[in-house]
């Protein structure tokens, strides 16, 4: 059974508002974005958070993640130890803000460095299960959008991340699966895998794209978007 249904989302641990603290607000739009986005993955059997990472790996549901690390000890996800790496743990964080949060869940962490084949190769084998599964996509785009951005500015940041922002509003699977892994590396963009992983997973369906934030409010690149 194809992917029925699938999310993209930005992992910045400032989602999180007990890490975000007085500065919550400032991303009240980014959150409410996201979590409309998820909602969409209820009609799901299950659903399975795609992130960035530094090796393969998969976690059940029960896999821990914890925001200690970014300030908020008493946030945590899962009952297991904290094995989730970032983009995982803000995944399942916001899943269980959301009307998908009771549906069956895996985690897949995809290498940073894996090829766009490998990612598009994963993606398609995701596609052809048997379950009807809801894809949560996480990830950033390019930490170098401004002056003060995690990294200091990029000439080619911002025309890369319109470059993604345009494929995922008009489901250009093609332009992902050719994004550049040493460009998006330079760039500090986190998304590149996992966007081509989602690219593997949608080329069986006829799911249309729907994108509802592009903006980089602390000089790094968010997307949120909805394909269904």
């Amino acid at each position: 059974m194809p992917v029925v249904a699938a999310a993209v989302c930005p992992h910045p641990p400032l989602l999180v508002p007990e890490v975000a603290s007085g500065a919550a607000p400032d991303l009240d739009d980014l959150r409410a974005a996201c979590l409309a986005a998820i909602d969409q993955l209820s009609t799901a059997s299950s659903v399975l958070v795609v992130g960035a990472a530094a090796a393969r790996a998969t976690y059940s549901a029960t896999a821990g993640g914890s925001f200690g690390p970014y300030g908020a000890p008493g946030v945590r996800i899962g009952t297991g130890d904290p094995v989730l790496p970032l983009s995982l743990a803000v995944g399942g964080w916001l899943l269980e803000q959301t009307k998908a949060a009771q549906l069956p869940r895996a985690y897949l962490a995809v290498p940073m460095d894996a090829t766009p084949a490998e990612c598009r190769q994963l993606g398609q084998e995701i596609a052809d299960g048997n379950d009807r599964i809801g894809l949560l996509v996480m990830g950033d785009g390019s930490a170098r959008r401004s002056e003060h951005s995690p990294v200091h500015l990029h000439p080619r940041a911002e025309i890369f991340d319109t470059t993604v922002a345009t494929a995922l509003q008009y489901r250009d699977l093609d332009v992902l699966n050719a994004l550049d892994p040493d460009l998006a590396a330079e760039l500090q963009a986190a998304g590149r895998a996992p966007w081509q992983v989602l690219a593997g997973a949608l080329t069986a369906t006829t799911l249309t794209g729907d994108l509802t934030y592009h903006a980089a409010p602390y000089g790094v690149g968010y997307f949120v978007a909805s394909f269904t």
